[in-house]
């Protein structure tokens, strides 16, 4: 069962990512700092973590920087004023959170 729940979430992942990658960068946003958090290393770290996650098992320090991402974007959406920005930053939350739960999932088997 937690292998189907894997390829599930790994398809899921696979589709945010394609979508995110579709998705204009939010204007304004580039050398924008929000609540000490550089937004484009932000974006780019979490876009990273997903598509490492799809390539295979992360180590634990790359695990650990990725369940730090989801932190931080729980830190700086609700600085956000921006409606596209925060819808974008939600979605890059998101996909921080699922390869989390992916990686989480790999380690019960």
């Amino acid at each position: 069962m937690i292998v189907g729940m894997d390829e599930e979430k790994r398809d899921a992942l696979s589709r945010m990512t394609a979508e995110h990658m579709a998705r204009p960068f939010p204007p304004g946003f580039r050398g924008l700092s929000v609540e000490g958090q550089d937004m484009v290393l932000l974006d780019a770290d979490a876009y990273g973590s997903a598509m490492s996650v799809l390539d295979g098992t992360l180590t634990d320090r790359h695990r650990a920087n990725l369940a730090r991402l989801a932190a931080v974007c729980d830190k700086v959406l609700p600085a956000i004023e921006d409606e596209y920005a925060a819808v974008y930053y939600a979605h890059v939350r998101d996909m921080a959170v699922l390869a989390v739960e992916i990686e989480d999932l790999r380690g019960r088997r």
